[in-house]
């Protein structure tokens, strides 16, 4: 007899796990990076707004999704109910290979780099406390869904407090730091309004997203429909309340030039006001939050593999429930596997975060017009969340998503092919796939 999921996640843990996946390194690692497309604050500071706006858009549309079809899967269930099993295939099948192993690979190269800062490490040996990463997030998932889930909470916990207690010691000592807010440079990187625009973006939704993989756990949550919407709403708005404020800071203490001179602005701040000893605390909080980061993308993206096979549109082997842990072991094993093998082929973290969030907006693409065919057809109605201001918010969030989409795949356009065909991939083994299951169907 088949294992069944183990129905043990609470709001708190749909919470944890929306942060724990959205606050990874990108809030320490991509910073200087969007300084250096901009000329001041004000223009950095607008974007995130724009771009904090955007993601709890989202977030509202996929709460309505994941109470219309609280089961596991995510966006795999969604996608099959309104196109088909061909749009679910393929998202699944993205997901495997770009889009949720991707965050995997690049959070562990930072966590390593971060590791570097205790002790010195290059080459092999930085690969290898990458994997290793990888490796020992996939252990804890593979042991249970509530180890998993334990350490989630623990490292949520970890990286909220140590990032509020960052903004709190900047309060008190503010009085000693002069505000370089006003200060105003020539940007250091594009060219031109949408050269310089388009990757800014795309760097600051890889540290916003995470909504969407709340869902994807739906069917070992106690209540989905109430704990859903909540994870959504008070996870999203206490991620935008700290990204805001640890950017602020990062500006007024050290202004455009200073922050595009460092690769660790928090560490560089924290060791400004407590000396060495804030800057370790600081490195090691990179490190949790990345790894955190990690954890709960192994957790929510190896349950769209389980469902994918257990609707026959995946290896049937990921279609297994260790009878002991009760976890999706074999879908697990190959989320780390593959995120292992893009860690080591594609390397830099930018290419692997820029296309990762080219891929996934696609996608997001297809779950808004998902959402609109089940309004107009009423399906799943009963007890399911109402995102506010629908249709309108819903539309302006899918001509966003479209337009970033269009003018990234032109201004960035070698960049997208090789995204693409990340997810392009699938066809083939679809086709093979499918006329596998017709035949099956017809014998």
């Amino acid at each position: 007899m088949q294992s069944s999921l183990r129905k043990s996640l609470t709001t708190f843990d749909g919470i944890a796990l929306l942060i724990g996946i959205t606050i990874g390194s990108g809030i320490y690692s991509t910073p200087y990076l969007i300084a250096g497309y901009y000329e001041s604050f004000l223009g950095v500071i607008t974007t995130w707004g724009a771009v904090a706006v955007f993601v709890m858009i989202g977030g509202l549309i996929y709460a309505e999704l994941g109470t219309r079809f609280p089961t596991t899967g995510g966006e795999y269930v969604y996608l099959t109910k309104a196109f088909g099993p061909f749009a679910g295939f393929m998202f699944g099948w993205a997901q495997l290979f770009i889009i949720r192993t991707s965050p995997g690979a690049g959070l562990a190269i930072v966590a390593a780099d971060y590791v570097s800062y205790f002790t010195p490490l290059e080459g092999f040996s930085h690969t290898g406390v990458a994997l290793s990463f990888i490796v020992l997030v996939g252990l804890f998932n593979y042991v249970g869904i509530q180890w998993a889930a334990r350490f989630q909470g623990v490292t949520t916990v970890m990286k909220v407090v140590g990032l509020v207690l960052f903004v709190l010691l900047f309060a008190v000592l503010l009085g000693g730091t002069e505000n370089q807010l006003g200060e105003v440079s020539a940007p250091i990187r594009g060219e031109g309004f949408f050269g310089t625009l388009i990757p800014a973006l795309m760097l600051i939704l890889f540290t916003h997203i995470g909504w969407d993989r709340v869902g994807y756990v739906a069917g070992e949550m106690k209540n989905p429909r109430q704990i859903i919407p909540k994870s959504m709403i008070y996870g999203l708005g206490l991620i935008i309340l700290i990204y805001v404020s640890v950017i602020t800071i990062y500006h007024y203490v050290l202004g455009m030039d200073g922050l595009r001179a460092t690769i660790t602005p928090a560490a560089d701040i924290a060791s400004t006001m407590i000396g060495p000893f804030g800057a370790t605390v600081v490195a090691l909080l990179a490190i949790i939050s990345a790894v955190s980061s990690i954890n709960g993308t192994t957790m929510s993206a190896s349950r769209v593999y389980y469902a994918m096979a257990k609707d026959g549109l995946l290896f049937k082997s990921f279609n297994y429930i260790d009878p002991r842990f009760r976890t999706p072991t074999r879908a697990i094993l190959a989320h780390v596997v593959w995120a292992g093998v893009i860690l080591l082929v594609r390397g830099s973290f930018e290419n692997i975060a820029a296309g990762m969030v080219f891929a996934i907006l696609i996608f997001y693409s297809m779950t808004t017009l998902a959402l609109f065919k089940f309004r107009r057809e009423k399906i799943n109605e009963e007890g399911a969340f109402k995102m506010p201001g629908y249709p309108l918010l819903p539309a302006i969030y899918l001509v966003g998503v479209v337009t970033l989409l269009v003018f990234r795949a032109i201004f960035e356009w070698e960049k997208s092919l090789i995204d693409l065909a990340f997810v392009a991939s699938g066809l083939p083994v679809s086709i093979y796939w499918f006329r596998k299951k017709s035949k099956q169907k017809g014998s």
